[in-house]
């Protein structure tokens, strides 16, 4: 499996800062007057940024991908210097990504190498403060807790929230994200929620959710790619498909099936078929 992913010429960036506007994943910041990559996890190698640069410093090069390694991420950033270095550590703080984070400020602190990561341990929690586009803000959270008792009697039918992170829409997840690590994962189609009234508490307590469309997204391969990587690298542990009864759902189990195929691990699927009218036609393991 190959990765795509922005490099930077150095000596051409001459600091105008567009490229970071354009960067809707906040990989990049600018550091000491020059572009910089901070986080290779976050980057997803669309180029968005490539449009935004004016003197053409920035390029796209595919390479083999690697599971992330937080270690030899840290190792290359030594070079660049303690700015680059702490800029990376906030940016895996603001998105949730603390056991990355814990790695990192281990290494500097075992290998002695002064950098004061004092800023970070007292940076505001994630969502408080971002960078790029909030809607694809990477963020990894408990799921809202009813409260167990109540002041005064209040009538209400809310039911609490079950979600566990953000993004959701598969496009926009990373793969290789922390919360994916050893997950149950379900695969939603985007009609499903709004049919089935209890989605929450029937299939997400619990578990991660990536949401698609086998009919209207484009690019489905990616899709193949990703859940390879969640299956591969992330080692999920189940994924529960939840399509709708109509025929062009089938397609996303089959994008499912094909991963787990080409992925060469085998892992428990379930298969849940939703009717239209928002009850359970079929709910088996395959």
């Amino acid at each position: 499996m190959k990765r795509t992913i922005i490099k930077i010429d150095e000596e051409l960036c001459n600091g105008c800062e567009a490229c970071v506007q354009g960067c809707h994943e906040g990989a990049l910041q600018m550091i000491d007057g020059k572009a910089r990559m901070v986080s290779e996890l976050f980057c997803d190698g669309l180029g968005a940024c490539i449009s935004e640069c004016p003197v053409g410093a920035i390029t796209l090069e595919e390479r083999e991908a690697e599971p992330y390694d937080e270690i030899a991420t840290i190792e290359r950033m030594i070079s660049k210097g303690e700015k680059t270095i702490l800029a990376h550590l906030k940016h895996l703080k603001e998105h949730g990504e603390f056991e990355y984070l814990k790695q990192g400020v281990s290494y500097l602190r075992a290998n002695d190498i002064q950098v004061d990561v004092s800023s970070v341990h007292n940076m505001p929690a994630p969502g408080a403060h971002q960078h790029g586009c909030p809607g694809s803000r990477e963020m990894s959270f408990a799921p809202a807790v009813a409260p167990t008792f109540r002041m005064a009697p209040v009538a209400t039918t809310e039911t609490p929230s079950q979600l566990r992170q953000w993004p959701v829409q598969l496009h926009l997840l990373n793969s290789e994200a922390g919360y994916f690590h050893k997950a149950d994962v379900v695969l939603a189609a985007d009609c499903v929620a709004f049919s089935f009234a209890n989605f929450h508490n029937r299939f997400l307590a619990g578990k991660i959710l990536a949401i698609a469309c086998p009919k209207l997204d484009s690019n489905k391969e990616s899709y193949v790619e990703k859940l390879k990587t969640m299956i591969t690298r992330s080692a999920i542990n189940t994924l529960t498909v939840v399509i709708m009864e109509v025929p062009c759902c089938g397609g996303l189990l089959g994008l499912a099936q094909k991963a787990i195929a080409e992925s060469g691990r085998k892992i428990p699927v379930k298969l849940v078929i939703v009717g239209v009218k928002g009850d359970i036609l079929k709910e088996e393991w395959m």
